[in-house]
């Protein structure tokens, strides 16, 4: 009995990795669209878009890893609030598969490594009037595999919120009165005062004097 409740509870843990898996990847009409594209060919491109590509298929072709291109619409009004690298973990989690996911909005390109022993930079731009198969060759061109790199999924997180930078107020010391104009104002002031002194203590002791010679 305690071993068929233990198989029951690991068979439900099974089947539930893969729904939380999945139920961490939004409704979205760009990640739709790209997963159902990506069961017959490596790219997507939004009927929004224009792109070369012939040449393009060519560069995923000829990269050492599967890559898998999403050119689509992105930006701070899109669910992924402008975290590109959201929207491409998003869409590895929805295609399911290891590899380089890869997305292009006109002169930027985003990517992350998904269950992939490589390292992908985050964004690339473009310089000049540059295809999208050339941008996405340059950005290809920056992917390392390695072993040393863990085959880790992809983000389906947002990031934490930054915490806010605050500033500890300065201790106020000798050297900072030394080093700012107040500190020389009261240097003045006290030079001043200690040079009054000694003329009235000069002018007292040569007074007494005087009233003795008249």
């Amino acid at each position: 009995m305690r071993r068929a409740l233990m198989l029951l509870v690991a068979t439900i843990f099974v089947l539930a990795v893969p729904s939380a898996a999945m139920a961490a990847v939004p409704a979205d009409a760009r990640i739709t669209a790209a997963a159902k594209a990506w069961v017959s060919t490596p790219l997507y491109v939004d009927p929004d878009y224009s792109a070369d590509t012939e040449q393009m298929l060519q560069v995923i072709r000829s990269a050492p890893v599967p890559v898998y291109v999403a050119v689509v619409p992105t930006g701070t009004w899109f669910q992924e609030k402008g975290d590109t690298a959201l929207l491409a973990g998003w869409l590895a989690q929805a295609n399911g598969k290891p590899g380089v996911y890869v997305v292009m909005d006109e002169n930027t390109t985003y990517g992350v490594a998904h269950e992939l022993h490589a390292y992908a930079s985050q964004s690339a731009y473009s310089t000049g009037k540059q295809p999208m198969s050339g941008q996405l060759s340059d950005y290809l061109d920056t992917v390392k595999v390695n072993d040393r790199y863990d085959a880790e999924p992809a983000r389906t997180t947002p990031l934490p919120p930054k915490a806010p930078y605050r500033s500890e107020p300065d201790r106020f010391t000798v050297g900072d009165a030394l080093g700012s104009g107040f500190g020389a104002g009261v240097l003045g002031l006290l030079g001043g005062a200690i040079l009054a002194g000694v003329v009235l203590g000069v002018a007292a002791l040569v007074a007494p004097r005087r009233g003795g010679r008249s």
